[in-house]
């Protein structure tokens, strides 16, 4: 019985550890105005376009190189072709140093240092599904 309730415990905080990793932590209020960072590069949203940067719309979640008709880097490529997806966790650490997961990628941007911008803005990516409308 001890064993019983012993693995029944464990495999309740192993899920709710699984589920608190997909969930952003952040505020999507003040991930908008991180946002503003991106949009030199990437849109957002209902009808969003390719700028220098694919949209972004249901980037959450997301195979990588997801988005039809972009000419993503061969790091990009690659990581699609190995399954990769964008999970909070990856894109959090993408933001951080674009660099570190797509050395030779196209994305200029130095990165967010500030985990709490971090969260921030996956928590407002997370809000748009693949047509870019709230969910």
């Amino acid at each position: 019985m001890k064993v019983l309730f012993a693995s029944t415990l464990a495999l309740l905080v192993f899920a709710g550890a699984a589920r608190a990793e997909d969930a952003p932590a952040g505020d999507a209020a003040k991930g908008e105005v991180v946002f503003k960072k991106c949009m030199a590069c990437h849109a957002i949203g209902p009808g969003a376009k390719t700028k220098v940067g694919p949209p972004l719309n249901g980037i959450v979640g997301a195979k990588w190189a997801h988005f039809e008709g972009y000419p993503y880097s061969q790091d990009i490529k690659d990581g699609a072709a190995a399954g990769k997806v964008w999970d909070v966790a990856t894109l959090d650490n993408y933001v951080t140093n674009p660099k570190v997961l797509a050395p030779k990628g196209k994305m200029a941007f130095p990165g967010l240092k500030d985990a709490g911008d971090r969260a921030d803005l996956i928590a407002f990516l997370s809000q748009f599904d693949a047509e870019g409308n709230k969910k």
